[in-house]
């Protein structure tokens, strides 16, 4: 048996699997977020491990037998997030997330400063990114800064709980800019421009590596028996791709998860600064991977469902479904940017809102406009990847969003790509940290990494020009505003 824990922005899932592919039990439990300030985002690490106790808690009752035979745990996390710890490994403030745009000006200096930043790093300096927030911090919480002695991303803050260890992984690591991403180890270069030093680093492992064995006093209190091994494990997205199977070239998946993702493995790595494309490790040893990522996707639909009324995410797609082409093609338009926006604009001030609203509009419109600017903000993202100019069999579709099978047709629609649903889509990033696991205990990439069963094939169909036409104006309208 293999476990595998995903802990998520709104909520920590856990998973197990066995030996021959089978989920055996799930659990999950629910996160807050904290919004303090504008553009600030925030947890508190204690929570983390609330959540993980509760998901124990329940996995213990429910499946003990099975939970027993655990050989290895895989973590799959949220991340660029920043986890600060002083010498006695005790948390100086809430961690600082993904969704964290506080950090604009900090990220003008780093790139001003370090002309080299992208060539290193694959990527951009983005305030979403965990470089930039402890800039923040040490012009704004000196006396905090101070007493850093070892930042860690979420997921291995969780690793340090389980095992007393810091540890990180290759990929998860590529998202704080502190990764010498095509050399796969830290960046003395890019540390010291952010006034950070390598002993305040994690040590680094490959995904499917065995990290750290699982603590014998929190073995003996969830009902594990023997020696667990804890493995590398990955950032959400990597460990989405290791759950579905896509682990080789041109293999890769769209994410509906509380940020949208299109994600596509390679065998080198390939930056791409200039679209705001990220580059990054891959979970699995000598392979990167392209990602493009908005900061709101299936968290705009659940904003709306607040703002509009609806009882769930589910009501708001059958009222939107109902629209016929005519209201579709008069219907609002919605710029998804609740919390800024990556690729390809990297702007953290952009703003979110419905355009072009007329008195005739009713709230089905109204939540039209809003899957539709998503999938949209998808579409901008694909186009950034090179790999969107080369013949696509298909992609892949996972996160919770994929479970409307209306929103799958329409962004296959959009993004003029076949989508495939598997057998256990929306629990990638917990199937994959569950796969690592099992990587890390003897198990083959051959064996472990295999594409689950798929459920159901969304071919794309033409959109109406009319609607069509609708991207171009959605494109100008940003550009109007922000360009």
């Amino acid at each position: 048996m293999f476990l595998g824990l995903d802990l998520g922005t709104s909520e920590l899932k856990a998973l197990l699997l066995n030996d021959e592919h089978q989920v055996l039990g799930t659990a999950h439990a629910s996160l807050l977020v904290s919004h303090p300030h504008p553009l600030w985002s925030e947890q508190a690490p204690a929570d983390w491990w609330a959540a993980l106790e509760q998901v124990m808690q329940q996995l213990r009752k429910s499946h003990p037998v099975a939970l027993a035979r655990v050989r290895a745990i895989g973590l799959s996390g949220q991340m660029h997030g920043a986890v600060l710890l002083d010498d006695d490994r005790q948390v100086l403030r809430p961690a600082m997330l993904w969704n964290d745009g506080r950090s604009g000006a900090q990220c003008e200096q780093l790139t001003q400063a370090l002309p080299e930043l992208a060539d290193i790093s694959g990527n951009l300096a983005m305030p979403g990114f965990t470089a930039p927030k402890l800039m923040w911090v040490a012009q704004h919480e000196p006396e905090i800064f101070s007493r850093v002695a070892c930042v860690l991303l979420p997921k291995d803050w969780l690793r340090l709980m389980l095992t007393g260890q810091a540890v990180s992984d290759m990929s998860d690591a590529s998202g704080t800019l502190w990764l010498d991403v095509g050399q796969r180890q830290w960046s003395e270069v890019l540390l010291k421009a952010t006034g950070m030093r390598v002993d305040q680093m994690p040590r680094l492992v490959e995904g499917s590596q065995a990290s750290a064995p699982l603590l014998s006093t929190l073995a003996k209190a969830w009902g594990l028996q023997g020696e667990v091994i804890v493995a590398g494990g990955a950032g959400d997205n990597a460990a989405s791709a290791v759950g579905m199977g896509l682990v080789k070239p041109g293999e890769g998946f769209v994410s509906l998860g509380t940020s949208g993702v299109v994600f596509v493995s390679g065998e080198r790595f390939v930056p791409n600064p200039a679209k705001a494309v990220h580059a990054f490790c891959h979970a699995l040893p000598a392979r990167w991977h392209q990602m493009s990522v908005m900061l709101s996707a299936a968290s705009a639909v659940t904003w709306a469902c607040r703002q509009l009324g609806y009882a769930d995410e589910s009501a708001l797609m059958a009222d939107a479904a109902t629209l016929d082409a005519t209201r579709r093609t008069h219907a609002p338009l919605f710029l998804p940017y609740l919390n800024g926006e990556r690729s390809p604009h990297n702007n953290p001030l952009a703003c979110a809102g419905w355009l072009h609203l007329r008195s005739a509009h009713e709230r089905a419109d109204l939540a039209y406009a809003v899957v539709e600017g998503v999938s949209w903000g998808l579409k901008d993202g694909w186009l950034a990847l090179d790999a969107s100019k080369q013949p696509c069999e298909g992609l892949s579709l996972v996160g919770g969003g994929s479970r409307s099978p209306w929103w799958a047709q329409l962004l296959a629609d959009v993004l003029e790509v076949p989508l495939r649903i598997h057998e256990g889509g929306a629990t990638g990033g917990a199937l994959g940290a569950a796969r690592l696991g099992w990587l890390a205990v003897g198990g083959s990439v051959e064996q472990v990494c295999v594409q689950p069963p798929v459920q159901r094939v969304f071919e794309p169909q033409a959109l109406e020009p009319a609607i069509a036409q609708r991207y171009s104006r959605f494109g100008e309208a940003y550009r109007r505003l922000y360009a």
